[in-house]
């Protein structure tokens, strides 16, 4: 009995050590945003960001907008429901389909 209970708690540890996200720091210029290759949409997108990380993103993303506040609203409700913002001021939606994808109830996209 004492051998099956230690088998499981080995096996339970050893799945949390190999079935664990994998974190890699930004490209080397200087931003910490962190890069995923796991969660929910980390299998196939490399852009995946933390939704406490969506701020610094989208002020980013945001930077050279006319309309910054209205910029900073749109972006942050796309990074919390897609967990990505493309990089760049502009452009790069491909990276994030999520973000690419999704549209106002007027059919336009919301994410800037």
């Amino acid at each position: 009995m004492a051998i099956s209970k230690f088998l499981l708690v080995t096996m339970v540890l050893i799945s949390l050590l190999v079935f664990r996200p994998v974190e890699a720091n930004g490209n080397g210029d200087g931003d910490n945003l962190a890069v995923h290759t796991a969660g929910p949409e980390g299998a196939n997108n490399p852009t995946y960001i933390p939704t406490s990380e969506c701020g610094t993103a989208c002020e980013a993303r945001c930077s050279l907008a006319s309309r910054h506040k209205m910029c900073l609203r749109a972006c942050g409700t796309c990074c919390t429901r897609c967990n990505c913002v493309p990089p760049g001021t502009s452009g790069n939606q491909d990276l994030c389909p999520c973000y690419r994808d999704m549209l106002t109830h007027h059919g336009k996209h919301k994410c800037p």
